[in-house]
């Protein structure tokens, strides 16, 4: 199983879990983080680096965020590769504890 990148990482975008990526597998959106599944090497150092406490295990995903499998799939199928931290969305701070986020997700 691989990694997912679920709802708290919307408008926030910190990316410390990109540079810390072994395989590159993250997937850059407007507003969003994706994990191509395909490259995922479960190794979890993207889990440990995440401010917002948005990436998981796909096995271990929070309730009700097991739809974030499809979306990680479908989304690093449509955006390109990102391999190195960049600066986080302006926002970022004010959203990250924010839940019930998925209807602000911009692709």
């Amino acid at each position: 199983m691989a990694h997912i990148v679920t709802e708290g990482c919307i408008n926030c975008k910190y990316t410390c879990c990109v540079s810390v990526c072994p395989t590159d597998c993250f997937r850059e959106g407007p507003n969003f983080l994706a994990i191509d599944q395909s490259e995922c090497v479960d190794c979890s150092m993207c889990a440990r680096e995440c401010p917002a406490g948005a990436v998981h295990p796909e096995s271990a995903a929070p309730i009700g965020s097991c739809h974030f499998a499809r979306i990680n799939m479908e989304l690093a199928m449509l955006w390109p590769a990102v391999r190195a931290r960049r600066d986080r969305l302006r926002c970022a701070d004010r959203w990250r504890s924010v839940r019930r986020k998925l209807h602000l997700l911009r692709i």
